[in-house]
């Protein structure tokens, strides 16, 4: 079975990589994500030649200087872990997605404790390897591990590697201006549950393709995509999202089953069910009623069901 390529921090697959030999192994996505990503194991700190156990490093403020120290200041190892993650992070245009290690100073992605301050130690830092490939990678969807215990921060993380990895999969098969709009045909009502507004400017970005070249079009497209589906979905925006579906069964289903969806989404929207329930009817009711347009919609299987990803949304 064909997986999709992921990076990941080496101690969370259970690699015995940290400072005191140990591991921070996620079950997560050991056991479910798994299945269907391919992890690409890294750690920097290791990779520098930092055995296990070590000393533990941290980040120190110096001079306006970010600099990667020993705690108990024994070495200095700023310039070789720079150097490394330059050079890894140059190396990973084959991957999708990115889960790295919260709170370390080379892995963390955010409020890493940085030194040196007046106030002591400061949750204002990121790991050097992670802001290299931030950096080197903006587009790509990155998240910390500890992060992905939120239900609605690790549906959000695995839609948009999906998502990302489409595109990957459509700009390697060659670009074309059929090819782009077709992909943002499918992604419509994905990015409309998301953001509205770049719903809009999406469509507006591709009804220009004949005024500018399609590799400028394609580039901010994706820009734009990847932005939107960043801002989590909540429950106006994919009520907002199931009442366009809804409209497309108004000729197709009796009084009683119009008025079971619309009950059922209301529920939805008041918080009453999951999101699963209605997307569930909806499912039920397109394989009564195929319609080739809605049977493409990315929204309604924007990840595999077994990750069980929208029971608590």
């Amino acid at each position: 079975m064909y997986k999709i390529k992921v990076g990941i921090s080496a101690c969370l697959l259970g690699a015995p990589v940290r400072y005191d030999g140990g591991h921070k192994r996620s079950v997560f996505c050991e056991r479910e994500l798994a299945e269907h990503f391919d992890f690409h194991p890294v750690c920097p700190e290791m990779a520098i030649g930092l055995g296990a156990p070590r000393p533990t490093i941290r980040l120190v403020r110096r001079d306006g200087q970010l600099r990667a120290e020993a705690s108990n200041g024994a070495f200095d190892v700023t310039d070789q872990l720079i150097a490394f993650s330059e050079q890894k992070v140059r190396e990973l245009h084959f991957i999708s997605g990115y889960i790295l290690c919260a709170k370390s100073p080379s892995c963390g992605m955010e409020r890493v404790k940085v030194y040196g301050g007046a106030q002591g130690a400061a949750k204002e830092g990121v790991g050097l390897y992670a802001r290299a490939l931030m950096e080197a990678h903006p587009l790509l969807p990155v998240e910390e591990e500890g992060r992905l215990n939120d239900p609605i921060l690790r549906e959000n993380f695995v839609l948009r590697v999906f998502a990302y990895h489409d595109w990957q999969q459509l700009m390697g098969g060659g670009l074309s201006a059929a090819r782009l709009i077709a992909f943002h045909s499918r992604y419509k009502y994905l990015v409309l549950s998301h953001a509205p507004e770049a719903y809009r400017a999406l469509g507006r970005l591709l009804g220009r393709l004949k005024e500018r070249s399609l590799v400028a079009v394609a580039d901010e497209y994706i820009r734009g995509l990847m932005a939107a589906l960043t801002r989590r979905a909540n429950r106006k925006g994919h009520s907002n999202v199931l009442q366009h579906l809804q409209g497309y069964f108004k000729r197709r289903l009796t009084a009683g089953q119009r008025q079971e969806l619309a009950e059922t989404i209301h529920k939805y929207r008041v918080g009453l069910l999951p999101l699963l329930v209605p997307l569930t009817l909806i499912r039920h009711y397109l394989r009564e009623h195929p319609n080739p347009y809605l049977e493409q919609q990315v929204y309604l299987n924007p990840h595999p069901e077994t990750l069980k990803l929208r029971y608590s949304l």
